[in-house]
């Protein structure tokens, strides 16, 4: 993903995370998925991939029949742009201030606490030896 290519949509985002769980998926298997959470019509789900593709957001092997899309862009290329968007935003740019707010209005399992201390560690140490 290009830093001049639009974010994706919340559309995209979940035809994006799919993607980035399943796997390559045709128009079908993407439909499917998403009909079990919610209404959505099979046309939609077409012209939104095919707009992805047009962004570069996923790929297309047209060799078959049914076509299979790809994601095109990494899953944590997506999101680090995403969350250094909402920080700049809706935060001044404080990256804790995006933290202090996560973890205020959404309570963390004690494995996430665990993650969040090993990471803090870790940044630690770097500034520390560096």
């Amino acid at each position: 993903m290009s830093p001049a290519a639009p974010a994706p949509t919340n559309a995209e985002l979940e035809i994006l995370h799919l993607l980035w769980r399943d796997g390559p998926l045709t128009v079908r298997d993407v439909h499917e998925t998403i009909k079990r959470r919610r209404d959505v019509r099979y046309t939609t789900v077409l012209k939104t991939l095919q707009v992805m593709a047009e962004k570069g957001l996923v790929t297309r092997d047209d060799s078959e029949r049914s076509h299979v899309y790809a994601a095109a862009v990494p899953e944590s290329t997506v999101k680090k742009r995403l969350v250094a968007d909402l920080v700049d935003r809706a935060f001044d740019g404080s990256a804790a201030g995006l933290v202090m707010q996560a973890l205020s209005t959404r309570r963390a399992s004690p494995e996430e606490i665990r993650q969040i201390r090993k990471l803090l560690d870790s940044i630690k140490r770097n500034e520390d030896g560096a």
